[in-house]
């Protein structure tokens, strides 16, 4: 059971959404914060960097987008819907674009391909919970 799980199990105020996919939204927000900075980081270590600007660019701000949903989604006293719809739909949006630029250097790195992944799986658990 994630540290997610449990705290949001523990709450006393009432969630704003079914408890399983809000999780499994906020620890893949997570692993896509990590997999996104590690990525960019990874970029930098490259001989190519200069290549590897606008991907460095958008894992960052997937990162960045992804650990501000996670936070946002933690947060259920006082649950907002109408600003968690738009973060959810921003996190799904930089996700999606993240997974493309990263998939572009995937066959070269490995890296890449990891982070693009991770992207994906917060993609759909973003759209998951949009739908719930």
């Amino acid at each position: 059971m994630s540290v997610a799980s449990q705290m949001l199990r523990t709450s006393p105020s009432q969630l704003g959404f079914d408890p399983d996919p809000l999780v499994a939204c906020i620890d893949a927000c997570l692993d896509c914060t990590q997999a996104c900075t590690a990525c960019a980081d990874a970029c930098l270590g490259e001989e190519m960097v200069a290549d590897l600007r606008r991907c460095i660019t958008s894992d960052l701000n997937c990162a960045d987008i992804c650990d501000t949903t996670a936070r946002v989604l933690s947060r259920q006293a006082g649950y907002d819907a109408v600003l968690t719809r738009a973060v959810l739909t921003a996190c799904r949006d930089a996700c999606r674009r993240c997974a493309e630029e990263c998939d572009r250097h995937a066959d070269m790195h490995e890296h890449c391909r990891v982070c693009a992944d991770a992207c994906r799986r917060c993609e759909h658990a973003c759209d998951q919970l949009l739908s719930a």
